[in-house]
């Protein structure tokens, strides 16, 4: 079956016209959130990480 571009970017065309785009807002605060969450999960990984550091150093009696 030959391929027709004309058709082919006129169906994009339409498919794109059907697509909701959110509002400026929109983006802006779920980008905010997306960003508050790494940043918690960031700083949660890294206490956790230096808890059990410590319980190791500790553990096995290296370092001070």
């Amino acid at each position: 079956m030959p391929v027709n571009p004309t058709k082919f970017l006129n169906e994009v065309r339409a498919e794109a016209k059907k697509v909701t785009w959110p509002s400026r807002r929109t983006t802006l605060v779920t980008t905010a959130a997306v960003l508050a969450m790494a940043a918690g999960a960031s700083a949660f990984f890294f206490i956790v990480d230096q808890a059990i550091g410590f319980g190791i150093r500790i553990l096995f009696g290296l370092g001070g």
